[in-house]
């Protein structure tokens, strides 16, 4: 593979290998005008001499059979993932790109074929775009398919983007913080050109869902071709593999108090708090008080934030919207402690935080729907946040990040434009709003499970019970057991089921 060099040699052989490409007997390709320093100076990237050199004489080929490669983004699409789009390879939606960057290099580069579906092998064809050029050129010539350039003898593996910025502080520069639904390939040592890229999206349409082919992947070029970000942008689709989730801090009671207060005062009216309760107003609670629950109710047992339903942590206000028959068919009094009832046109939906009753531990916050006859027939459940304090800091995080986009011009927060802002944040609250959805199994399907809670889970429930497990989902995500092949048409739920604080979730079907 020919490489470039920060001059104008690559450049030079660049063009030798594209004007002779022109001037094949077979005939059919036509290479592009170039482009003036000016208009490339008027480019939204930095481009360097090598490349330059080339693009002043040829802005791209093109072929009969197998379509335009445009080296510019005149025409093309617009930058703004860190690389510019040569070309399409095929009909799955897979792209040819160029890593470009606003720092001062000898290329472009690397030059990648990016396949979303992953049906596809994405692989990295050159380090360099002049130094591809050639390697294009001669291709074309011998008549090849241009987009199947065969795969690379080596393959360098995607991680999630949480682990890699947790092991690796140079990659955790170019990751950035990570989330649990983006991977990122180091690109700074490939073993070889060209190199595999061994991925696979979060995402399964194996399981023939009505909204399957939702969803779809995006690509991301960081630290001017150093890395990778390949995003599963989810929708209406199955989980098909475990994600990993960002550690909740360990001062999240104190941290979500702080920035609540914070918002109440820099936003008023739109943020109200309501105090907190004595040690022996806690003391009469009818549940158990865990000491990071403690450490909030001392603090404030409310939050209300224009655009969402009050939420309320005192007793009685939203235990009152619980029917008893819906109460039973979640757990029964004191396997769950109500804090929020939404009711926005649609069916109610109950906000809660699920209760271990034989450790009284405070675990998941989920909703669920706030309707008996409604959960009988779509037996549902969305995962919201990790634990109390967690859901504080999302609600404060919501707050934060609808004041920063309704500010006005003098200062000031658009009240409506924050409502609006903060309910769409939060349209996660609701179950089965496109969310990923996590796939359930039979219980029987566990009984011979390695995992010891997912193997106790068997044993407590019927076998024809769907079990699905919330340790290794995102959040948010939804949990739509009518979606499962399983779940019969008229098949109805009798009760779900939380095991260890929400961390197993089970439906049961009326015998």
């Amino acid at each position: 593979m020919t490489t470039t060099d920060d001059g104008v040699g690559g450049a030079r052989e660049a063009l030798a290998a594209l004007r002779a490409l022109a001037q094949e007997p077979s005939g059919g390709i036509e290479l592009l005008g170039g482009f003036t320093d000016e208009q490339m100076d008027a480019w939204p990237v930095f481009v360097p001499a090598a490349c330059r050199a080339v693009l002043r004489e040829v802005g791209g080929v093109e072929s009969e059979e197998w379509g335009t490669y445009a080296f510019g983004p005149v025409g093309g699409e617009a930058p703004g993932e860190g690389y510019l789009v040569v070309g399409e390879t095929g009909y799955e939606g897979g792209q040819l790109v160029v890593g470009v960057g606003a720092a001062a290099r000898a290329d472009w580069g690397p030059v990648l074929r990016l396949e979303p579906w992953g049906d596809e092998e994405s692989v990295v064809e050159a380090p360099g775009f002049v130094g591809w050029l050639p390697e294009l050129a001669g291709r074309l010539a011998e008549g090849e398919d241009a987009w199947q350039q065969p795969a690379g003898a080596s393959t360098v593996l995607a991680v999630p983007s949480l682990r890699a910025a947790a092991a690796d502080p140079g990659l955790a520069r170019l990751a950035g913080p990570g989330d649990s639904l983006t991977d990122v390939v180091d690109l700074r040592e490939l073993p070889g050109y060209p190199c595999t890229l061994g991925w696979e999206p979060y995402y399964s349409t194996a399981h023939a869902t009505a909204d399957t082919s939702g969803s779809e992947v995006s690509f991301t070029l960081v630290g001017d071709g150093r890395a990778l970000l390949v995003r599963s942008l989810v929708s209406g689709d199955f989980l098909g593999r475990p994600v990993e989730r960002p550690a909740v801090p360990a001062d999240a009671p104190e941290r979500a108090v702080a920035e609540l207060r914070a918002l109440a005062a820099e936003l008023p009216g739109l943020v109200v708090l309501e105090g907190g309760c004595t040690e022996a107003e806690l003391d009469d609670w009818p549940v158990p008080l865990p000491g990071e629950v403690r450490a909030v109710l001392r603090e404030l047992t409310g939050v209300r934030i224009a655009g969402l339903e009050p939420v309320e942590l005192r007793p009685g206000a939203v235990a009152d919207r619980h029917s008893p028959t819906l109460v039973d068919m979640v757990g029964g009094p004191g396997s769950f402690w109500p804090v929020a009832w939404l009711d926005r046109g649609h069916d109610p939906v109950s906000v809660q935080v699920r209760i271990d009753r034989e450790t009284g531990e405070w675990g998941h916050v989920v909703s669920v729907p706030g309707d008996a006859e409604r959960l009988a027939e779509w037996p549902e459940v969305s995962l919201l946040a990790e634990s109390l304090p967690h859901l504080l800091l999302v609600l404060a995080r919501a707050a934060r990040g609808a004041a920063r986009r309704a500010a006005t011009a003098d200062g000031g927060v658009d009240g409506a434009r924050f409502a609006s802002r903060v309910r769409s944040a939060l349209h996660h609250f609701l179950p089965n709003t496109g969310e990923p959805w996590v796939f359930s199994a039979p219980a029987r399907e566990w009984a011979a499970a390695g995992d010891a809670l997912r193997a106790a889970a068997a044993a407590a429930l019927p076998g024809d019970a769907l079990v699905a497990d919330l340790r290794e989902a995102p959040i948010p995500a939804d949990l739509c057991f009518h979606r499962v092949r399983a779940w019969g048409y008229r098949t109805r739920a009798e009760r779900l089921c939380f095991l260890a604080g929400g961390r197993i979730v089970a439906v049961v079907p009326v015998s």
